[in-house]
């Protein structure tokens, strides 16, 4: 993957945050309503309100739908058909519904199986932590059952205040009573506890495919436009010289998910003088991973707005 520019780049803050003033659409008691029946009925009857739910929004969600389909578009290589729109719908909001288990850790009803196994235990024996970089695609909450097959794994989330909001949020609805430890980014305090967990062996997982609108951004191609990626997380990597791993929970239909870990940089021994280069390569690192898993498991991707800040080239189209 070939990175656009040299330096960190700055573009509208409008283009750059459109997610942040994206509402979310009666998301919180539906999340209520989904918890309490998945508790009641079970994860086999209660997923038929996953098909109602997914019609609704492929159907009466226009803004999100023409955004999806642009993104279908350039993953697919064809122009997406209904049924396309409907399972990528669909796909999310199993991820979600399986949120419910999962925190419970009820791991038993899945078939979760682990790319990069070996990986994340020669760092674990390490004993100085490392950072896992995922995206708005798959599920999170799936990696925490590495710990079923590397117990002494702990992972914690870092992430920006609105973005851990909007999980708490969630989280609160699907499940009260867990607490996962989220450290909310943009205060001095925050890499202060990154590092501490860093220190005590633990991963820190990050997003790294939305930005807040007012940070130092990297342009890359990704499926075949350019897009933005934010510098910070990867910069952080490189100043306490930690590994950085691609991390992705992939859902594959009915129970089954694939989790896959893949060393994206090993910033132990940059040095200040290759610093900038290294963040830049492992930047364009990141993005060629996603793009790669954005085509072998196109339904997976959850950012249902204008990524590419080209929404004058498909808004004319039909949708």
């Amino acid at each position: 993957m070939k990175s656009d520019c040299a330096a960190p780049a700055r573009v509208p803050r409008k283009a750059r945050a459109e997610w942040l003033t994206r509402p979310e659409r009666g998301s919180v008691p539906l999340l209520r309503v989904m918890a309490a029946l998945s508790h009641r009925l079970g994860r086999g009857p209660s997923r038929a309100l996953l098909y109602l739910i997914a019609a609704y929004f492929a159907l009466f969600a226009p803004t999100a739908r023409r955004h999806a389909r642009n993104y279908l578009r350039r993953a697919l290589n064809r122009e997406p058909r209904l049924a396309d729109r409907f399972r990528q719908v669909l796909t999310f909001a199993s991820t979600i519904h399986d949120r419910v288990y999962l925190l419970d850790q009820h791991f038993d009803q899945f078939e979760i199986s682990i790319e990069g196994d070996e990986l994340m235990r020669t760092v674990r024996n390490r004993g100085q932590g490392a950072f896992l970089m995922g995206a708005h695609m798959g599920s999170f909450e799936v990696t925490r059952a590495l710990g079923l097959h590397q117990p002494g794994i702990k992972v914690v989330m870092a992430m920006y205040a609105e973005n851990a909001r909007k999980i708490n949020a969630m989280l609160a609805a699907l499940q009260p009573a867990v607490k996962p430890e989220i450290i909310a980014l943009g205060r001095i305090e925050a890499m202060l506890k990154v590092r501490e967990r860093l220190d005590e062996g633990a991963f820190v997982g990050i997003m790294g495919d939305r930005t807040l609108g007012d940070e130092p951004l990297q342009a890359v191609s990704f499926l075949g436009s350019r897009a933005y990626f934010p510098v910070g997380p990867m910069r952080a990597a490189a100043l306490l010289r930690r590994p950085m791993i691609f991390m992705l929970g992939l859902y594959r239909g009915g129970n089954r998910y694939h989790l896959v870990f893949e060393l994206i940089a090993d910033f132990t021994a940059v040095g200040r003088a290759q610093r900038t280069r290294a963040v830049e390569q492992a930047i364009a690192r990141y993005v060629e991973l996603l793009e790669k898993y954005c085509h072998t498991d196109p339904y997976n991707w959850f950012n249902f707005f204008d990524f590419w800040g080209d929404a004058a080239s498909h808004s004319a189209k039909r949708s």
